[in-house]
């Protein structure tokens, strides 16, 4: 029963916190007007363009993927790698962060790939996306440090008090507090019986996440990682040019609503729905945009991204089985 409860509040709690904030933040909108312009007032050109740039974004994801898996003499398909990707994506829509463990129960399925030892590359795929995103929000910060102060003074957040917790003896003592404590349960598990049992299953893990030690063609994955990630900005960047109240805007601007969005979905809710709705809008209205367009440029935009997660989701499921039905079959 116990199960039961805590299965339904994984699924239920990001939706309704999701649907709260959309409801909030959408509680006076027009949704007549937001219907016309999806309809008549988009330019259905550059949103295809963005969608290419979606799919390839995934697509590279699964390429990359095999090189990490190939640097532990792992070789699954390559389309199995992609699918596994569209399936993680469309998975995490209904149960968030949940996608990454599905891709690699494909692979054990398909491929008899360790189940520990992907795991363990996607646990290195999510520092190193972890690492892009501080990268690319240090960039952003520094040649957009006044919009972002803006950003914080409207939404009520005090960025010197975060400074401050930084820089504060407290934090350091806390935070060292949790290393040592980590490190005391660390010695007790050593102890006790069912140690040994899950040992096995974290050093296939710990194995997958330093696998890029091992990987082949370091520069070709460092090449990977940059297009994933230009392909992320690409897709949200040329919506602007969907709508003319958003084509004016440069691509720092693009380049600042892409970090918040992006920071926004941090928040465990379907595809940040919600949360990234809220920093969106609140950053184009910095740049000039009234608070209806952007409630728009919002809606839209975020739609149909998560249709296309969907799209994506489905066409992985449905082509994993058929292009490895022989494979099934001789198992």
């Amino acid at each position: 029963m116990n199960k039961l409860i805590k299965k339904t509040l994984k699924i239920v709690f990001p939706l309704l916190l999701g649907g709260g904030i959309l409801i909030w933040v959408y509680r006076d909108f027009d949704f007549e007007n937001a219907k016309q312009t999806l309809l008549y007032g988009m330019n259905w050109w550059w949103m295809i363009a963005s969608l290419f740039f979606g799919i390839m974004s995934h697509i590279i994801r699964g390429w990359r993927w095999k090189m990490t898996l190939a640097a532990m003499d792992a070789y699954p398909k390559t389309s199995n790698c992609i699918n596994a990707v569209f399936v993680s994506y469309a998975t995490n829509l209904v149960l968030p962060r949940v996608g990454e463990i599905s891709r690699c129960g494909i692979l054990a399925k398909y491929d008899g790939i360790s189940f520990s030892k992907s795991l363990g590359t996607v646990v290195s795929e999510r520092i190193i996306d972890s690492l892009c995103v501080g990268l690319i929000t240090a960039m952003a910060m520094l040649t957009q440090m006044k919009t972002f102060t803006r950003f914080f003074e409207a939404t009520g957040t005090d960025i010197h008090s975060i400074t401050d917790v930084f820089t504060s003896p407290q934090f350091y003592i806390v935070l060292f507090s949790i290393i040592a404590i980590a490190i005391l349960l660390y010695f007790l598990l050593r102890t006790l019986s069912f140690f040994e049992k899950v040992k096995g299953v974290v050093l296939n893990i710990w194995e997958g996440v330093i696998s890029l030690r091992k990987v082949r063609n370091f520069p070709l994955f460092v090449l990977y990682t940059v297009l994933i990630w230009g392909c992320y900005f690409l897709q949200f960047y040329i919506t602007f040019y969907c709508f003319s109240f958003s084509a004016g805007l440069g691509i720092l601007a693009g380049l600042v609503l892409f970090v918040g969005g992006t920071i926004a979905v941090i928040v465990p809710t379907p595809n940040g729905a919600g949360p990234w709705h809220f920093a969106v809008i609140s950053m184009m209205m910095l740049y000039g945009v009234s608070n209806p367009e952007a409630a728009t440029f919002a809606l839209i935009v975020h739609g149909i991204q998560t249709l296309l997660v969907i799209v994506l989701g489905v066409y992985g499921l449905l082509a994993l089985p058929v292009m490895n039905k022989k494979r099934v079959a001789s198992s």
